[in-house]
């Protein structure tokens, strides 16, 4: 049965006008962004098939190209919309840290960094450079690694906060599993950059871990 058939408040667009976003399920939202299904299928039914096919959002924000092209009713200009809505979310949580803000809690660190890495299929590391009043300097992409791992240089941390005048900084990297839980080899790293960062007066405020729904903090386990 055609979507414009359903009872209004089962309509994905017009519950969301009526109840607010928050109300709708994941099946329901990426409806939205996909606007049309295909012969015999709503978006809702193609929305509900790819998430079971691929595992959550997650998977499926992460899936290549010409396979999620591949799929019966999506195409490139799918993908793209997809792919589209995506980057917007991670732009909207990188205008809440601009440069020359001032951090206010840890669940504003929290907040962003989960925007800009829990759905990267591969190993990221991140620096957020900070000023002697922790008011943000930059952002930036260091390293990147594959599924198992990111090879971090001390060096080229110290290098680049030094680039930045940077008084502060807080390192940041997701685990591709979802699991954001530290390993020793993250403690280790922690207080090797820390060391590094120290002998040119740089303080190293955290290591934040992220993962699928969860973001840990070294220093709040006094690991930093």
């Amino acid at each position: 049965m055609s979507i414009v058939r359903w009872p209004v408040n089962e309509r994905p667009r017009e519950k969301l006008v009526a109840r607010g976003a928050h109300t709708l399920s994941d099946a329901e939202l990426l409806a939205i962004f996909l606007r049309t299904g295909f012969s015999g299928h709503t978006a809702v039914d193609l929305a509900r098939g790819l998430l079971h096919r691929f595992g959550g959002l997650r998977q499926l924000s992460n899936a290549e190209r010409s396979v999620l092209c591949n799929e019966p009713g999506i195409g490139l200009a799918k993908y793209v919309q997809l792919q589209a809505a995506l980057e917007f979310g991670r732009r909207y949580f990188a205008a809440e840290l601009p440069r020359g803000a001032g951090l206010t809690s840890p669940g504003q660190v929290r907040t962003f960094l989960r925007a800009q890495l829990w759905d990267r299929p591969y190993e990221v590391f991140c620096c957020l450079y900070l000023d002697t009043r922790h008011r943000v300097l930059a952002f930036e992409e260091l390293f990147r690694g594959t599924i198992d791992g990111a090879s971090v240089h001390p060096r080229e941390v110290v290098k680049a906060a030094l680039a930045r005048n940077a008084a502060a900084v807080i390192i940041a990297h997701n685990h591709p599993s979802g699991v954001a839980e530290p390993s020793a080899a993250d403690e280790a790293l922690t207080q090797r950059l820390k060391q590094a960062l120290a002998l040119v007066d740089i303080r190293l405020l955290d290591h934040f871990v992220v993962g699928e729904t969860e973001v840990v903090s070294l220093s709040e386990r006094g690991l930093v």
